[in-house]
């Protein structure tokens, strides 16, 4: 595996957990009481993923790319159905840029990837109800970028 792509991969993952972490801020503020503890340990979780990807991007001597002031939500999140949808839709654009990171990577790093993949499309399929056949993959051919 190239180290160069390895890198870029591991920036778009960044990129992903900051847009996520953005995301759930919208989300824990429009979720019910009932799944709020729910999106609060997702919003850890996507936290502490960003920490350790831009620990892992300045391991290979790359400067972390930079969260956004803000990002473009798919739709607009006016309650706490619409914030349950969006969960599921930043869930499905993440697990998708750890498909990528999968693919570019090898050895410990790759089964990290596969971790939060595998996490990315759990969350996805208890917030939606449902599941994808390809987790990761579906979501890529669906979603140009993680940010929108």
């Amino acid at each position: 595996m190239s180290e160069k792509r390895e890198l870029q991969a591991l920036q778009q993952a960044l990129s992903a957990e900051h847009a996520a972490v953005y995301g759930y801020g919208v989300v824990g503020g429009r979720i019910g009481e009932a799944r709020r503890a729910e999106a609060m340990a997702a919003y850890d979780s996507h936290r502490a993923r960003r920490d350790a990807l831009a620990r892992a991007v300045r391991g290979m001597g790359g400067t972390p790319v930079a969260a956004a002031a803000a990002y473009a939500l798919p739709f607009p999140v006016p309650d706490s159905a619409a914030a349950v949808r969006l969960a599921a839709v930043l869930e499905d654009r993440v697990a998708g840029v750890y498909a990528d990171v999968v693919r570019a990577t090898e050895g410990e790093r790759r089964g990290t990837a596969a971790g939060a993949l595998r996490e990315a499309a759990v969350r996805a399929v208890r917030w939606r109800g449902e599941s994808v056949a390809f987790p990761g993959l579906a979501e890529r051919a669906g979603t140009a970028s993680p940010a929108g």
